[in-house]
């Protein structure tokens, strides 16, 4: 079991961490070496074991953002604390951002739009008409505005190889389900979102706050319940002149396999465009279709055909040509 955590953690480090978070990378690396630490973690659910949570629940237990000697000291003598909170929460990581990889399929789609994101977290991903967006790409940048002007948030991503999003969706109803929605008016809700975003993406944080109060202004739908057991109400209750779109970022990874299989047939039989943004591994018959490793990026599909590869906080979307096109 140890074994397995130690490649997880080591796989964080090189692949995910390491592009935009030192004190991340150095952290899994070590804890990776780590055998006492390991027995620690290994001890856990395996779904409470991802370095995000762990990390977070460090964090906001008052581990020191120093070198990874100094971490694995106070983890180790403070591990109770850790284990209670890694328990109690999830990894719920709401990232706004990723409305700019869901728009340039968001924004093909005609006519008013139901949005229902299983596992919303706060909802924050359910705003993708209230938000600005900067697109950087060879050719230069290009902003969209929502059509009442600049939005409070605005949203960079780099762009390449898929069509700018020349629109912004018409949303008419907006729903969410999940585990444990947070509720961003709650200090400690608030409070966890912020530690999940890793330490050194002060700007991600600052994205937060402002898109909470875009939240705050306009609160969605959230459920509270499993994604397989509630969409079908959902999707029923949709207003009926509405393309119904089902999409989730980085959450079936949080499913047990055969849990994930029962979504992903369940969301196929349904009247609805599917759209995911998840990690290469998460969706095997999506994989297949990919022209080359994601190499730690996640993979954007509508309807099980992959079109992307994109930022895991939504800073970036190469697109390529599927092989199922």
């Amino acid at each position: 079991m140890t074994h397995a955590t130690a490649e997880s953690y080591q796989r964080f480090a090189r692949l995910e961490a390491q592009p935009t978070s030192p004190i991340y990378a150095d952290w899994a690396a070590s804890v990776a070496e780590d055998h006492e630490v390991l027995e620690l973690i290994a001890s856990l659910p395996r779904a409470k074991r991802q370095p995000n949570l762990i990390f977070a629940a460090a964090r906001s237990a008052g581990a020191p953002l120093g070198s990874s000697a100094d971490f694995l000291r106070w983890l180790a003598d403070n591990w109770g604390r850790v284990e209670a909170i890694a328990r109690s929460r999830m990894t719920q990581t709401n990232e706004a951002g990723r409305c700019a990889v869901l728009l340039p399929l968001l924004s093909r789609i005609e006519g008013p739009v139901a949005l229902i994101e299983a596992g919303a977290s706060a909802g924050l991903c359910l705003y993708p008409d209230r938000y600005s967006y900067r697109y950087r790409s060879a050719a230069g940048e290009f902003v969209l505005h929502p059509k009442d002007g600049p939005g409070a948030v605005e949203l960079p991503c780099f762009l390449e190889s898929m069509p700018l999003p020349s629109r912004l969706p018409e949303v008419v109803s907006r729903a969410g389900i999940d585990l444990n929605p947070l509720d961003l008016q709650d200090r400690a809700d608030a409070r966890w979102l912020e530690t999940l975003v890793w330490p050194e993406h002060d700007a991600r944080r600052e994205r937060l706050r402002a898109a909470a109060g875009v939240v705050a202004a306009d609160p969605p739908r959230l459920v509270r319940g499993d994604i397989v057991d509630e969409l079908p109400r959902l999707v029923a209750e949709a207003p009926a002149d509405a393309a119904v779109v089902v999409f989730h970022s980085a959450v079936l990874v949080y499913l047990e396999p055969e849990r994930r299989r029962q979504f992903i047939d369940l969301v196929r039989s349904l009247d609805v465009i599917w759209i995911s943004n998840e990690g290469e591994q998460v969706l095997p018959e999506i994989s297949t279709l990919l022209p080359c490793s994601a190499g730690g990026r996640t993979v954007l599909a509508q309807n099980g055909i992959p079109y992307a590869f994109t930022g895991p906080h939504g800073q970036s979307c190469e697109g390529f040509q599927a092989s199922a096109e």
